[in-house]
């Protein structure tokens, strides 16, 4: 018996895929919250909640607020540690807002129930989880509408299990601790498709970095701080790292969960054939088709379409991804960073530079992948479309890229060769900037994951997905062949269905 016990259990609960009748069941914890605190990582992980009041306390709605006031002192003196715990917000009103770790919570509860038995003796009619309307990424989620789906529709990527097909994902990095988003149960596990190293580690860091965009989240604390760090040049074109000061750091579906499969080695070079692997090993769990465990994969790679080798849109890759998305999973792929190049002006005898158009990478050139380009991280309307990022259309005449979402500058999780960035300056970190096509595409997966943690009567059809995403898209202004359909918006895919 745990901690958790001391709440009625939710037994016989189905599966969450849809209405269960236990989620209508009176409880002083908030179902969801309890699920939260169930499902956490280890203990000392503190939650933040609301605390609604009893209106009906038999002293007034005034006294209740005392008493849970001085309640909350003893649980954590009887259940959790100072520094961990906190009372946020005491304004007179319904509500109080705290930090507190779940066997603080259950304390809470129980000490409350001490008074008596009936309504009219508890202090505290409910505690909800908190969900803070604050931009997620530190700037690019709220671009997409992240933030306010999240505010509004609770749209967290809850239950959603998203395969990262990349360099290995960190699963010690403290990214992924709250929401335990790298914890994986049978059949599913982190697998290397390499001959050596491990997939939950990632030496060279950008699996780590493209995971931490998708999913994850960390509060700054005394314990465990936020070191996040930006990248500047000084007029002599040195190279600086300076501090960024951030309270939280969240990925777009922050609950989501992450399973890492490593196809790229420590320098972040791979083969096609390892990324068929990976592909062949979702197909597998999810018993091709039958029964979806893995929802979504990303795959922030690829190599530049070369015709000699096959027609556009045809090579193996690109085949299997269009298989694969048959099967019932979303596939969001990176457009490229082949979009500006420099070209010999025979007149002037230099090299100028220049915008590309077909240079879409495979697989992002496979018809039935969301195919992302790169927009500014947080001013779209002004600076368009990422001079780097790859332009459509294909090389056969079809309208790629399909979305763009913010690829510049992005801060998220770092470790490994993204770590060390800032080592020269005797700067130890834990987020980092960085920018590609790369980092857009996982944010398209963060939030086609938070969709369909809410909408998941569309889990198993990316097709539809993929409409619904496309179809409403905020335009930008620029041609098809740099922007596709426009900048992706989560508010507004919810909303049109």
């Amino acid at each position: 018996m745990d901690a958790f016990d001391a709440q009625p259990p939710i037994t016989g609960e189905p599966p969450r895929s849809g209405f269960s009748p236990r989620d209508l069941d009176r409880s002083i914890i908030a179902i969801p919250l309890l699920r939260e605190m169930r499902r956490s990582p280890a203990p000392g992980v503190p939650l933040e909640v609301v605390i609604d009041l009893n209106l009906n306390y038999h002293d007034g709605r005034d006294s209740a607020r005392t008493r849970v006031q001085e309640l909350i002192r003893q649980a954590i003196a009887q259940a959790g540690s100072p520094d961990d715990n906190d009372l946020i917000g005491s304004r007179a009103g319904q509500y109080l807002v705290a930090r507190l770790e779940p066997e603080v919570i259950v304390a809470l509860v129980a000490l409350d129930g001490n008074g008596g038995t009936g309504a009219a003796q508890r202090a505290i009619f409910r505690i909800w989880p908190d969900f803070p309307v604050r931009a997620l990424l530190d700037h690019s989620g709220a671009t997409i509408k992240a933030d306010a789906a999240r505010a509004s529709f609770a749209a967290s990527g809850d239950d959603i299990v998203w395969a990262v097909l990349d360099s290995g994902v960190d699963v010690s990095h403290p990214h992924f601790q709250q929401h335990a988003n790298l914890k994986l149960s049978a059949p599913l596990r982190h697998e290397n498709f390499l001959r050596d190293g491990d997939a939950t580690k990632d030496a060279y860091g950008h699996g780590t970095h493209v995971a931490g965009i998708i999913a994850g989240a960390m509060r700054n604390t005394r314990k465990h701080p936020i070191a996040a760090v930006r990248c500047e040049q000084d007029e002599k074109g040195n190279v600086r790292w300076r501090r960024s000061g951030l309270t939280e750091i969240s990925g777009i579906a922050p609950k989501c969960r992450i399973v890492s499969y490593r196809v790229l080695d420590d320098q972040g070079r791979g083969s096609s054939s390892t990324v068929l692997d990976a592909i062949e090993e979702i197909q597998r769990i999810n018993e091709y088709g039958r029964r979806l465990k893995i929802h979504g994969a990303n795959l922030s790679l690829g190599y530049d379409f070369n015709p000699e080798w096959f027609a556009c849109g045809q090579s193996p890759l690109c085949v299997e991804v269009n298989r694969l998305v048959r099967s019932g999973v979303c596939v969001v792929v990176a457009a490229g960073n082949s979009g500006y190049a420099y070209a010999f002006d025979s007149d002037s005898q230099a090299q100028l530079a220049a915008g590309r158009a077909l240079t879409i990478n495979d697989p992002g050139n496979a018809d039935e992948a969301i195919t992302v380009g790169s927009t500014h991280r947080d001013m779209p309307h002004r600076f368009g479309v990422s001079y780097f990022s790859s332009k459509g259309p294909t090389g056969d005449g079809r309208a790629k890229p399909d979305l763009v979402a913010p690829g510049e500058r992005i801060l998220s999780a770092a470790t490994g060769s993204f770590a060390t960035v800032a080592d020269a300056q005797g700067m130890s970190v834990n987020y980092v900037e960085n920018s590609g096509t790369s980092m857009a595409a996982p944010h398209v997966s963060g939030v086609i994951a938070a969709f369909l943690s809410i909408r998941r009567e569309f889990i198993g059809q990316p097709q539809a997905v993929k409409r619904i995403f496309t179809s409403t898209a905020t335009d930008l202004g620029r041609v098809p062949e740099f922007q596709g359909r426009g900048l992706v918006d989560l508010m507004r895919a919810i909303q049109s269905v």
